[in-house]
């Protein structure tokens, strides 16, 4: 009898593997962190190999340490940080670059100069801006900068993908006969794929100078893609997600109107638009979730680039706290910010500003200013980048936000989550079950498997664990939120001027 469902949850610090029961219940679970290299200033990258080999030692400890059977268990799902992507030999399965990372800006130059060139619709047929952020740049810096790649890459002897493609790959054998195959979540994080047809796109391939050759068979979210090979075990993997669109699944986001926040390395709001948005406000139009046989159901999405990493910054590079736990604490010793807006544009400013040549600034120092401020500004600027991705969503959506469900590592704190109610003016609802991106990989494979029968049954296994509402004057919350607008302000000034356009 088959108990359990599994998921793969591969992330930008660390990859974990989880079981759940049909009760949607996390039964067991194993997390390893990968190491994160930065060759240059903007350049992050990871180690392709190091993923696997996590990958393979968290699924392999979850299930000694359990005692559940594979024989137990009736699928597997895969979820994977986006736009991340790897290039690889057809034949040897290596790897020819550590892996580009998101949060990598190699490539904002080369965008800057071709949206001078050729203005705000060049990408528009697949929902996103001209950015470094997203995969397309990055892989033709990896065509252009490995000697050979280009050449090998038109004669077919390299193919290339998004983390979930680089696991699905091995999971299935590797070199041998591996599946190379996405699906169209992450798809549409990649400036590839016409949001609309569910493709790739010949015109846009061109546009980036990729060839098609080296690309996944684009797939539904839920769907058997294959079995694995050469593991202790023998799984179907009967899912793939982005990373974001697995937690809005997980935090049961069926609905128009649905979103759901997402508080990890960075923060992702992602609310359930049914058919395609086009958004005016700096937002971009994604695949939210695709079942096999069914219409795909879009969204859209505002993504933050530090969420999480501003904590790990401030014990990391400053030395502020020893462990992240400790921040909630240390914000709590000060009855305010003190005046202090940190901006944390590492990497630039994504959504709704969109500006990655921006550099990251504190703002408001005075004598009077102590770690506890730095710390309590550091949380706060999460909860004010939620806040301007909202606003831009209620202007695109033409509604008003009721409450938003969270998840990720940060619900642990919740300071942070009392201040975000109060900076956004509505209820914060965080489930029971925290782990909502690998909840939603499972209960995709769970559907393709028929493991779970609809999205309706779904649906009543989601619960809340306990929610957060405003609790001060509105007209504090907007004073706060004018003071990191100017902060914002400044932050902008800091890179060269220019007007965010969403192209």
């Amino acid at each position: 009898m088959k108990r359990y469902i599994g998921a793969l949850d591969q992330g930008t610090t660390s990859t974990r593997f989880a079981l759940f029961d049909h009760r949607g219940r996390l039964v067991s679970w194993d997390q390893k962190e990968h190491t994160q290299y930065f060759p240059q200033p903007g350049w992050v990258e990871h180690d392709a190999w190091e993923i696997w080999e996590n990958s393979r030692s968290v699924m392999t400890k979850t299930f000694l340490t359990s005692g559940i059977s594979p024989s137990e268990v009736a699928g597997l799902g895969v979820t994977n940080q986006r736009e991340t992507i790897v290039l690889w030999d057809r034949h040897t399965g290596e790897p020819l670059h550590r892996a580009l990372v998101w949060q990598d800006t190699r490539t904002e130059p080369w965008c800057r100069q071709q949206s001078a060139t050729w203005g705000p619709d060049a990408v528009r047929k697949s929902g996103l801006p001209l950015a470094s952020y997203f995969s397309a740049t990055k892989l033709a810096w990896l065509l252009d900068h490995v000697p050979g790649a280009r050449q090998k890459a038109f004669k077919g002897d390299l193919v290339a993908g998004t983390i979930d493609s680089w696991l699905l790959w091995n999971l299935t054998g590797g070199a041998k006969r591996g599946v190379h195959a996405t699906d169209a979540t992450n798809a549409s994080r990649t400036l590839l794929m016409n949001l609309q047809t569910l493709t790739w796109d010949p015109i846009l391939a061109e546009f980036f100078n990729i060839p098609l050759e080296v690309l996944p068979v684009v797939n539904p979210s839920a769907k058997v893609l294959g079995l694995t090979e050469g593991l202790e075990f023998e799984l179907p993997v009967a899912s793939l997600l982005g990373d974001q669109q697995a937690a809005l699944f997980g935090q049961a986001g069926f609905v128009r109107g649905d979103a759901k926040n997402t508080y990890g390395t960075g923060a992702f709001l992602l609310m359930n638009t049914g058919e395609p948005a086009w958004s005016s406000h700096g937002l971009v139009t994604t695949v939210a979730f695709w079942h096999e046989g069914q219409k795909p159901v879009y969204g859209l999405e505002g993504s933050v680039a530090v969420a999480g990493a501003g904590v790990q910054w401030l014990r990391d590079n400053l030395g502020l706290i020893k462990s992240s736990d400790e921040i909630e604490a240390l914000a709590r010793s000060v009855s305010d910010n003190g005046g202090v807006y940190f901006v944390p544009a590492f990497s630039g400013l994504l959504a709704p500003y969109w500006r990655q040549d921006a550099l990251g600034i504190i703002t408001g120092l005075t004598r009077f200013a102590n770690k506890g401020h730095i710390a309590r500004a550091v949380l706060e600027a999460v909860a004010y980048q939620t806040r301007d991705v909202v606003e831009a969503m209620e202007k695109d959506a033409g509604t008003p936000l009721r409450s938003l469900k969270v998840d990720g590592g940060m619900t642990a704190n919740e300071f942070f989550l009392q201040f975000q109610a109060e900076i956004l003016g509505v209820p914060v609802r965080r489930p029971i079950v925290a782990e909502t991106t690998a909840l939603g990989a499972a209960f995709a494979a769970g559907l393709a498997v028929g493991f779970w029968k609809n999205q309706e049954e779904l649906e009543q296994l989601w619960s809340e664990d306990r929610h957060w509402v405003p609790q001060g004057e509105s007209f504090q919350r907007e004073a706060w939120y004018a003071g990191w607008k100017v902060a914002v302000n400044q932050c902008l000034a800091t890179g060269q001027a220019r007007e965010p356009r969403l192209l």
